[in-house]
């Protein structure tokens, strides 16, 4: 394990997912050459629907890294319209899953290309290509891995949990159908073994459905701690909060202290090691002591990102941590 501030400048490698991870990805953009930032990212969420391969959260970054996205809710399209879901809906369609009419042209594209034999990873990297994003994404493996959200409703699909049933039903466990034979990214770790990048940043993600994914594929936690680059998490807990998405209410169904705490608790437990630094927002200021008892360094600033301006200023506070600005 690197300790913070060791980095060289260089390339630095985000773990990603959900809104939250888009939003510190696109500051990092907006502070680094598009060569030095690459993005690894949740496909756990990944379903079909209406016949189509829907990635939730490679879209929501595409859109985001593009200048696409609804900056209202933080996903889909901006200016979108419905007219197929209203059709739909006249016609007893299911429409619990709102695909609006721009969006839908991005998953008919992927599911065409993918239906004519392209590989998924080189599909993801065609639809970054297309969208005129300069840095790399990488989805987290060419192997399909779907989160399947235990409750006390029994076993739901990730989606159906998320958006169907509005996360009411009580959580008490995850499941990753398929994640002990999924390959991670060959590049990533091609790259963690290779060229390590400067620093390794998880975005302020919802750590059991959007980065335990990813770290989860066989081999992926253990190359990233073995690399020389130190690895940096951002809390996506705040004040007893999650600023968007269900970590807050998991938590709270896991019997765990919704706290920043608690996520830093977490992820030493579960990657022993792994993590060389935290970063708590000033709110959570009081948990500095026990957070270092983790092992971790910790570094507390404004987590909050409200504008573009935020974004790019915890990017920046994020590499400085890493060493990397």
């Amino acid at each position: 394990m690197s300790t913070p501030g060791d980095a060289r400048r260089g390339s630095i490698l985000a773990i990603t997912g959900g809104v939250g991870g888009a939003k510190l990805a696109l500051g990092l953009a907006d502070e680094l050459p598009d060569s030095e930032l690459h993005l690894l990212v949740n496909t756990g969420d990944d379903f079909r629907h209406l016949g189509m391969h829907i990635s939730p959260d490679i879209d929501t970054l595409l859109y985001t890294l593009s200048g696409r996205s609804n900056q209202s809710v933080g996903w889909g399209l901006e200016g979108e319209s419905w007219n197929a879901m209203n059709a739909l809906e006249q016609l007893g369609g299911e429409t619990w899953f709102r695909l609006g009419d721009k969006d839908i042209a991005t998953h008919l594209w992927r599911t065409q290309a993918l239906a004519e034999g392209n590989g998924f990873l080189e599909v993801v990297d065609s639809l970054a290509q297309r969208m005129g994003i300069g840095c790399k994404i990488y989805a987290m493996s060419a192997d399909p891995v779907r989160t399947t959200v235990c409750t006390d409703e029994g076993e739901l699909p990730f989606q159906h949990y998320f958006v169907r049933r509005q996360c009411q039903p009580a959580v008490t466990g995850f499941r990753f159908e398929g994640i002990e034979s999924a390959r991670p990214n060959p590049a990533i770790m091609e790259m963690l073994q290779h060229a390590p990048p400067a620093a390794v940043v998880i975005c302020p993600s919802n750590p059991f459905v959007s980065v335990d994914p990813v770290l989860q594929i066989p081999g992926m936690w253990q190359a990233l701690k073995a690399c020389s680059a130190p690895v940096i998490a951002v809390s996506p807990i705040v004040a007893g909060m999650a600023i968007k998405g269900p970590a807050a209410k998991m938590m709270e169904g896991l019997h765990m202290p919704v706290s920043a705490l608690a996520v830093a608790r977490y992820y030493s437990e579960r990657y022993p090691g792994l993590l060389s630094g935290f970063i708590i927002d000033d709110s959570d200021a009081t948990l500095e002591s026990d957070i270092r008892e983790t092992g971790m360094n910790v570094a507390i600033g404004n987590t909050v990102m409200h504008s573009r301006g935020d974004k790019r200023k915890l990017a920046q506070f994020v590499l400085q941590m890493a060493g990397a600005s």
